[in-house]
């Protein structure tokens, strides 16, 4: 079998593509992917058909990394021991770990980059922007797959493309030419209707969808932008609106291109699983409130429980993948022009990208935003993921950014709100919660007719005839994958902790300046996993030699981090049993090799403690006879029946220790 030369006139989600010489459908089509060696090469053959809930495999164009997960994931691809990376394009981008207070972070960037070098890989340098603002600028093109080792990944949809956030193995699969598999999505239309009223903006359009749908209603599913609303929002709009998507726990959201680059719209007579309205015209300014992207109120409401009707803020942080465009830093350079920053208040501001920075240096707005007094930081993800510009105690901050969990700031005790540009510019100039309306009549922005284009921070790969003379360049903090064997025929361990609902992946493998340079190296980091739940956990975890967590609803919510894997994995830690899981991380974990476990009765969670004795038999039989899997507490007694369900490839992953062993076997098959 292989690839047939013609045209295919496909629909997903109500999707017309037509693609060139593939014999694969873009997207969500497929159900069994394999693939069969001929001439040393891998192809991929797809059976198309339309099941919901069932595992589809993507064939991906696109794939990107950053440093604080690249690193681990250019490990498992060398792992793979193949060479040349078979996906239209690749980029490694550097952009997470910036702080060099050590070696470690420089070691990666070095890694990183000879890794790049040799596989075929575009490596974007530090100080070139954040991935998904660069992506969006250099490299995103409506119709194309991508996927990255980034939750924010869906920022893409915004230009049209099927832009998935996943696990770094899952993204190393995709560059040796594997498929990228997920479970056949429902479908969510969102009709916009109306049109934004002056000083509203994308950020209060994301917000009001996560108020309606929370952090959890996106499992599972896509989100379609469509209606007449959508014409009037630019792409630095939808694009801050699909990277927020994230938080809604989706496997991506989507927008209808432009018609000046392809035609890529909903069928007229698209079936969808859900519909939700919005009325963009009846938006007010609105903030996220502590500690949940979802926890949303007006920004009367919280003022009005404020002391004084004006809640009094520390900082503020403007930038991030959600809101660093260059749109969005003329509106806060309009803003804070001629004026300065209130002296109780911080403000930093990061630019997306060194286009969007030359560009404001070029046109004035730079001068403007360092005049008022704003700290100006590089062109990275910086505060958003805890490096650096931490809160002071009990500070409250506004953030342009995506995330507010609990201490992800660095601080634990801040208050971190989620607001636009707009709202945050505003308020640091009044030093409290700032409703931008109150600054008057908003004036016309327009954009250049042109960007400035220097891709001179972008380094592309050595051409093949020289790849095999790079050398791979490794640090001493950069250590292997953590050794993984096949599933057990029986399980028999405690239960190391007990959480509840809604745990992120920032409670299991916590960021920040202190942790982020331990990335690459599992046995150092995972000192410091559940370090924010339970601090005693890591010396337990790894005291006991196997153990299973036991947690609520929504667990490993948030990022794509496989880390919040792979240290439990190091750790010992065979099982997760809980309510409901987030998707990327219930996948990361079978690729790590740990059985994600849910209760069938979620009653069964109040009867399992943390040191309880719980124990499987038959392990291997019952995985592979269906969807249930018998738990047995022997400290109180009892069983208790738990749901599994996996494909045959999820059983097969499993069964071998984890989807590098998987693959590695396929391989040499």
């Amino acid at each position: 079998m292989c690839f047939q030369k013609r045209n295919l006139h496909n629909t997903c989600a109500g999707y017309n593509l037509w693609l060139e010489n593939r014999c694969e459908t873009i997207a969500f089509k497929y159900t069994r992917d394999y693939f069969d060696s001929l001439d040393g090469e891998l192809y991929q053959v797809g059976y198309c058909r339309n099941e919901k809930g069932q595992e589809i495999g993507l064939r991906i164009d696109q794939t990107l990394t950053q440093d604080a997960t690249g690193t681990m994931a250019y490990i498992e691809f060398e792992a793979m021991g193949i060479g040349q990376v078979r996906t239209e394009r690749s980029v490694a981008y550097i952009d997470h770990n910036t702080l060099q207070s050590g070696f470690e972070n420089a070691d990666d960037h070095r890694f990183i980059a000879s890794v790049a070098k040799k596989h075929g890989i575009y490596y974007s340098r530090p100080g070139n922007g954040i991935c998904h603002q660069v992506h969006l600028e250099r490299f995103g093109a409506p119709g194309k797959t991508l996927i990255g080792s980034d939750s924010h990944t869906p920022t893409g949809g915004g230009i049209g493309m099927i832009a998935i956030g996943a696990g770094g193995l899952d993204v190393a699969v995709a560059m040796g030419g594997g498929a990228y598999y997920i479970t056949y999505p429902k479908i969510v239309r969102v009709t916009l209707t109306g049109k934004l009223s002056p000083w509203v903006a994308a950020k209060d359009v994301i917000l009001k969808l996560l108020s309606v749908m929370s952090v959890k209603g996106g499992v599972g599913k896509i989100i379609e932008y469509a209606g007449e609303g959508v014409a009037a929002l630019s792409v630095p709009v939808r694009a801050t609106i699909t990277n927020m998507g994230a938080e809604l726990g989706a496997t991506t959201s989507i927008f209808p291109s432009d018609e000046n680059t392809i035609p890529l719209a909903a069928d007229p007579d698209a079936d969808y699983d859900e519909e939700i309205t919005i009325d963009l015209s009846s938006l007010e300014p609105m903030a996220a409130c502590p500690h949940s992207p979802d926890n949303v109120k007006t920004l009367s409401e919280i003022n009005a429980m404020a002391e004084g009707g004006r809640m009094k803020i520390d900082q503020v942080c403007i930038g991030s993948c959600t809101n660093s465009s260059l749109a969005d830093m003329m509106k806060v350079a309009y803003i804070l022009k001629g004026k300065t920053v209130h002296p109780d208040v911080s403000l930093a501001v990061s630019p997306g990208s060194k286009q969007v920075l030359t560009m404001m240096a070029e046109n004035g707005a730079l001068s403007d935003i360092l005049g008022a007094g704003a700290r100006v930081l590089e062109s990275a993800c910086g505060p958003c993921i805890g490096m650096g510009q931490s809160p002071n105690s009990r500070g409250i901050s506004l953030r342009t950014f995506n995330r507010n969990f609990e201490g992800r700031s660095g601080t634990r005790d801040a208050q971190v709100y989620l607001v636009s540009p707009e709202v945050a510019a505003a308020s640091a100039l009044a030093g409290y919660l700032c409703d931008p309306r109150e600054l008057g009549d908003m004036p016309v922005f327009f954009m250049p007719d042109s960007f400035a284009v220097n891709d001179n921070m972008i380094t592309p790969p050595a051409p093949p005839k020289e790849a095999g003379e790079v050398e791979i360049l490794r640090g001493p903090n950069i250590k292997e994958y953590p050794k993984t064997a096949p599933l057990a025929d029986h399980l028999r361990a405690e239960c190391s902790l007990k959480v509840g609902d809604n745990i992120t992946t920032d409670h299991i493998m916590p960021a920040g300046a202190k942790i982020l340079p331990l990335r690459s190296n599992i046995p150092a980091i995972s000192k410091h996993c559940f370090a924010v739940c339970d601090e005693s956990f890591p010396d337990r975890a790894l005291s006991l030699g196997q153990s299973i967590v036991v947690g609520g609803s929504n667990y490993g919510q948030g990022s794509s981090r496989e880390h919040a894997a792979l240290a439990p994995l190091y750790l010992g830690v065979k099982a997760v049993i809980v309510k409901s899981f987030a998707r990327i991380h219930r996948q990361n974990l079978i690729n790590a090799g740990i059985l994600p476990l849910e209760f069938a009765d979620e009653a069964d969670y109040d009867g399992v403690e943390q040191g309880d004795i719980l124990a499987i038999e038959d392990l291997r039989d019952q995985i592979g006879a269906g969807e249930r899997v018998t738990v047995k507490n022997l400290t109180k007694g009892k069983s208790f029946e738990t749901k599994c369900p996996l494909s045959e490839r999820m059983k097969a992953i499993l069964l071998c220790g984890g989807l590098l062993d998987y693959t590695k076997a396929n391989l040499k098959k």
